[in-house]
């Protein structure tokens, strides 16, 4: 009995089965997680990046370059790594542009962090110092940054132009970018200045032709919708035309309700069948005695409906998209109507050209010359389907470049100019700090050159040869050179800011902010700990769910009748 007294009992805390990993190998697993991730789109970043193919288990094929759509797309399982997945895609949605940028950064900063984990340095003394160091590095961005704010309307436009050019110059779309950045910027200029709703930017895609028959329509475009029979003789163009929204069917309906109606006169059935008629030629004519010359519903508007507007002169069409309805009544002042009784001037807009204009092999509606235009639709076109998604793809980013630049007016020099002078400034600062934490702000300020070293390897030049010129003209005790980048033209050097090369200092800031939370947030986990069972959905419910009420079932309960 003796020995049993002094044996310590099993402590056991989790299920059967469950995977736990700790320690300073878990943490370095994490990282090369992250790593792996990263060096996945780093070769996208840039100019001269290339694109990834993209094939999903449906068959969908798509080509991209942008690092919040591949992320999106990848499907990435590791829990670490899908850190990096999120802080992309808010980049996306809080800038537009960047969302390569931010996946590299924090996988160069975890990849510098990687030697001092090994080595037995505590993870959180890193953090606070990466921490630090990201501090300097946004107040150094901000300092850098030139503002446009008190400069007059033309020159904005110029610098908007530019901020545009540099977001489309490292897409698919960059042979066009002149054309295409000119664009963005007229579109964003329609909108309302107080928020610049980009939902009130419509991109409509048609396949066939080239880019350059892409067209922006100042106003609203949308494709022709289902039609019925008599389609055809209504009038495709008015100018000044009144414009009539609904959201109510204009088409025969029988009772939906599965009413009996019994009848002791036979005669009597054709006058119920003629109230039905009577219901949709009251609305119909109400539709038409209300001024209105072209009439859209969401709903559908059946070939009764059409043939109708057409005997009229009208021009009608129904199951039009929600979003396009939205950006109509925003263009034309018209207010969408749920009944037709009572329908009075106020409630019908107007715009000064409305046509129906063929493009590639589509017909489209096209409201032009708005008076309340707050909106506008670029229509795009191209050869092929995934070229002109990932068309609409940048497009989207440069358009949300241009909205960024229009409310936070500051730009700073792209093509890693604005990286490695940030670096400079940050190695300046190691020196004058003792112990520890100038090794670690060091290894921050050398991840940040990750920037214009994966911009010459993209672009297929010597990154060190490229990296030593970039460094002696940023050490240039006068500043002359803090706007040197990368020229991926000649494989040397350039001054970026005079060579145009511009991105909204929003970018840079959320991009390093960004990338250095998410490197903290992995460094500061020590501890997975996985359930396998509880991946099963039901793997939980199946044990326990026969040993109630519902477990008798089999036998009879008390008090059943034998």
């Amino acid at each position: 009995m003796m020995p049993m007294m002094g044996m310590q009992p099993q402590i056991i805390l989790l299920k059967e089965g469950t995977d736990t990993s700790q320690g300073t190998p878990q943490l370095v697993s994490n990282i090369n997680a992250c790593m792996a991730l990263a060096d996945t789109v780093r070769t996208t970043l840039g100019p001269r990046g290339m694109d990834k193919l993209i094939h999903d288990d449906k068959g969908h094929v798509t080509i991209s370059n942008d690092g919040a759509t591949i992320m999106k797309l990848l499907d990435v399982v590791h829990p670490a790594a899908k850190t990096l997945v999120d802080i992309s895609l808010s980049q996306d949605a809080e800038v537009g542009d960047g969302t390569t940028t931010v996946v590299i950064l924090a996988g160069e900063f975890l990849r510098q962090a990687k030697p001092f984990v090994e080595e037995g340095v505590h993870p959180r003394s890193i953090i606070k110092s990466y921490r630090q160091a990201s501090q300097l590095a946004v107040e150094k961005v901000k300092e850098l940054s030139v503002s446009l704010e008190g400069k007059g309307e033309d020159e904005k436009k110029e610098l908007l132009l530019k901020c545009a050019a540099t977001s489309l110059n490292s897409k698919l779309v960059s042979g066009e970018r002149g054309f295409f950045a000119q664009m963005c910027v007229d579109a964003v200029s329609c909108l309302d200045p107080s928020t610049l709703d980009l939902k009130m930017v419509g991109i409509k895609k048609v396949i066939g032709g080239g880019l350059r028959d892409s067209f922006l329509v100042n106003g609203v475009a949308f494709k022709k919708t289902f039609s019925y029979a008599g389609f055809e003789q209504q009038p495709k163009a008015f100018d000044n035309p009144k414009i009539l929204l609904l959201n109510i069917e204009l088409e025969l309906k029988s009772e939906k309700e599965n009413a009996e109606i019994r009848l002791d006169d036979p005669t009597k059935y054709q006058s119920i069948v003629d109230a039905e008629w009577n219901i949709i030629y009251d609305k119909l004519a109400k539709c038409a005695e209300s001024g209105a010359q072209i009439v859209l519903s969401r709903l559908a508007i059946g070939d009764l409906g059409t043939q109708y507007f057409a005997d009229r002169g009208l021009f009608c069409a129904g199951r039009v998209p929600d979003d396009d309805m939205q950006r109509v009544a925003k263009a034309t002042g018209a207010r969408v109507q749920t009944t037709v009784n009572n329908l009075d001037k106020n409630v019908l807009g107007t715009c000064t050209r409305f046509e129906e204009r063929q493009v590639g092999g589509e017909r489209y509606n096209l409201f032009t010359g708005c008076p309340e235009a707050r909106t506008a639709t670029i229509v795009l076109r191209g050869g092929s389907e995934q070229f002109i998604d990932e068309a609409e793809r940048s497009l989207h980013d440069a358009l949300m470049i241009v909205r960024r630049a229009l409310k936070h007016a500051h730009v700073v020099a792209g093509g890693g100019a604005i990286d490695m002078e940030v670096s400079r400034a940050l190695r300046d600062h190691a020196r004058t700090i003792p112990g520890k934490a100038q090794l670690f702000i060091n290894s921050y300020a050398r991840a940040l050159e990750v920037i214009p070293r994966q911009l010459c390897d993209n672009a297929g030049f010597d990154a060190t040869d490229v990296l030593n010129k970039l460094r002696q003209k940023h050490a240039l005790p006068d500043g002359s050179g803090k706007y040197f980048g990368v020229d991926v033209n000649t494989g040397g050097v350039v001054n970026t800011y005079d060579a145009f090369v511009w991105e909204p200092a929003l970018v840079k800031l959320n991009a390093i902010q960004s990338a250095t939370e998410a490197a903290c947030l992995i460094l500061s986990v020590d501890e997975t700990v996985r359930n396998p069972r509880s991946e099963a959905p039901d793997a939980a419910a199946m044990p326990g769910r026969g040993m109630g009420r519902g477990g008798m079932r089999g036998g009879r309960g008390r008090g059943m009748r034998r």
